[in-house]
């Protein structure tokens, strides 16, 4: 959906995703839902609802995710 967005799990992210990894991924998923980067005054606080929501959901989904080999995906903080 939104290229910038990098993957976030191991392997592919050698060490695990820090809170501003996932907040940042979290920040494009809403600026490409959206179709604003920067929200106007009047839909700020809604905007930031939805990226906190979004990076509460990530790191929920990284904490529960098994990687093969029975690994479990851990995030830092």
């Amino acid at each position: 959906m939104c290229r910038s967005i990098k993957t976030l799990r191991p392997p592919v992210l050698a060490e695990e995703a820090t809170e501003e990894e996932v907040r940042a991924a979290a920040l494009q998923y809403v600026r490409k839902v959206s179709g604003f980067r920067a929200p106007a005054a009047h839909n700020q606080e809604v905007f930031d609802r939805a990226v906190d929501a979004i990076a509460e959901a990530t790191a929920e989904l990284l904490d529960g995710l098994e990687i093969r080999g029975g690994a479990t995906a851990r995030r830092a903080g």
